[in-house]
């Protein structure tokens, strides 16, 4: 190991290295003060996130090439370690609450964000492989932490099971991929595309493997029907976190793999991705139609979100318009998560044991009793649905561009429409909520409000100066 390769991968270390320590330190740590190890967690989250940001607009490339340290990486590290923080704060207050605290939670938390950010990190599709196992596995434990519960060990049992078998395909598309060309860095791979001495048809063969097994981990049709049960069995602050950064770490590897080691072959597969967008923002809102379950249907809503985010990448044949694209992407990524962060707070904030409260009636009447919910989970339902003022609307905006740009007219049109219908089933909830008696019981907490306080008005803040983040997301695309 070189100083190079070090300082390329000093966060990653440093935040494996501390899940570890965490590990052993919460042996002395007394039972009744678990929450110690919460913060811990979100300290070591914080001092990689201070790495991170200090290393912002610099390229290296380290261990043979096999890992690269660019804008993508930078952007999406601070997505993942955001979301973690995000994730213990949702986490904290609702595992006391439901009797089901346990320090390893934020070990395992730490561990798949590992995985995480070595995806952000990959140039080699080895490394893929090793960091999209490194992030499931823990998933798969955390899915199933509610010891004792059908609910959640039926999740876990799903996405497991689901999981393994998608990996499965991204081992063979590597495999694939390898004997097409004899190399598995991306920048091999390209090198011999360009070249004309990789065989075509086992590369598009493998990029397509590939383009499933991610698809999984993004909850693109038709590969989404895990995703509901799995949210719904899952305590709720996994399914926060797991809708965030599972779904971004699907993207991350499809910008890896398709950007920088496929583009010479994205024209073929266009009409794979131009397929599986369409379909993907069409069920995912029109199955959400009809949930009466909030957990359902913020999983179908996250199917649909899928739907709109690969949009992004449907352009990319087109060098003209591939980092207007890739900014677009990184944006929309951003602004996902901050919308979802505050859904979930509500959620989490009225949901009682034993799953109850989880109904969408179960809101009636949260406009009147509970006024500063009530505000979070309208900004978030309407920037979901993409309504002028919020991050949504603005995100929305910059991916249908991006497909215009790139001569996608029919799927920007496509994806209107999808925001149309989803626009019933995001009102629904804010008329329940301001227009229906009922007398909704809510445990306070200061933490759980401060994320949803913080989430609501970052949404707010980026629908009337989304400029600042985008151009970040274009510095950083650029960078690729």
């Amino acid at each position: 190991m070189t100083q190079t390769d070090l300082f390329t991968l000093l966060p990653l270390v440093v935040l494996a290295g501390w899940a570890v320590l965490l590990l052993l330190a919460d042996l002395w740590i007394p039972s009744d003060r678990k929450g110690i190890t919460a913060f811990l967690a979100g300290l070591g989250l914080l001092v990689t996130l201070w790495l991170v940001v200090s290393r912002a607009g610099t390229v290296t490339e380290a261990f043979s090439g096999s890992v690269r340290m660019d804008g993508l990486a930078v952007f999406m590290n601070v997505v993942f370690l955001v979301s973690g923080l995000a994730g213990i704060t949702l986490a904290y207050n609702y595992l006391k609450r439901m009797g089901w605290e346990r320090s390893e939670y934020y070990v395992l938390l730490l561990v798949t964000i590992c995985g995480m950010m070595l995806m952000s990190y990959a140039n080699d599709l080895i490394v893929v492989f090793i960091a999209l196992e490194l992030l499931s596995i823990p998933l798969y434990i955390l899915a199933g932490f509610i010891r004792h519960d059908k609910a959640s060990e039926e999740a876990a049992l799903k996405y497991f099971l689901l999981g393994t078998f998608s990996s499965g395909f991204v081992l063979y598309g590597v495999a694939l991929v390898f004997g097409s060309n004899g190399h598995t860095g991306f920048s091999a791979v390209m090198a011999a595309v360009t070249a004309g001495t990789a065989n075509t048809t086992l590369l598009i063969t493998g990029a397509a493997m590939l383009l499933v097994g991610f698809s999984f981990k993004a909850a693109l049709v038709p590969f989404h029907m895990w995703s509901p049960d799995v949210y719904q069995g899952s305590p709720s602050s996994v399914t926060a976190f797991m809708s965030v950064g599972a779904k971004a770490a699907g993207f991350v590897a499809l910008a890896r793999v398709f950007v920088l080691a496929f583009p010479a072959v994205s024209d073929a597969l266009m009409p794979l991705l131009w397929g599986v967008a369409a379909l993907t923002m069409v069920v995912g809102n029109i199955a959400a139609l009809n949930q009466k379950n909030i957990k359902r249907l913020l999983a179908y809503s996250s199917i649909a979100q899928s739907g709109y985010i690969l949009m992004a990448f449907v352009p990319f044949g087109n060098p003209a318009v591939r980092t207007d694209a890739l900014a677009s992407l990184l944006f929309y990524l951003a602004a996902y998560g901050l919308t979802t962060f505050a859904a979930w707070a509500v959620v989490i904030a009225l949901e009682k044991a034993e799953g109850k409260a989880l109904e969408l009636d179960d809101y009636a009447g949260l406009g009147k009793k509970y006024p500063m919910y009530a505000i979070v989970m309208l900004i978030a339902m309407l920037s979901f649905t993409g309504m002028p003022l919020t991050a949504g609307f603005w995100g929305k905006l910059y991916l249908f561009t991006a497909a215009v740009q790139g001569g996608q007219w029919l799927l920007a049109i496509i994806g209107l429409l999808a925001s149309i219908i989803s626009a019933y089933y995001y009102l629904r909830v804010i008329v329940i909520m301001y227009m229906r008696p009922g007398a909704p019981q809510v445990k306070r907490n200061w933490l759980l409000e401060a994320t949803a306080f913080i989430s609501a008005l970052a949404v707010v803040a980026l629908g009337f100066i989304p400029w600042v983040l985008l151009d970040i997301a274009g510095r950083m695309a650029a960078l690729m």
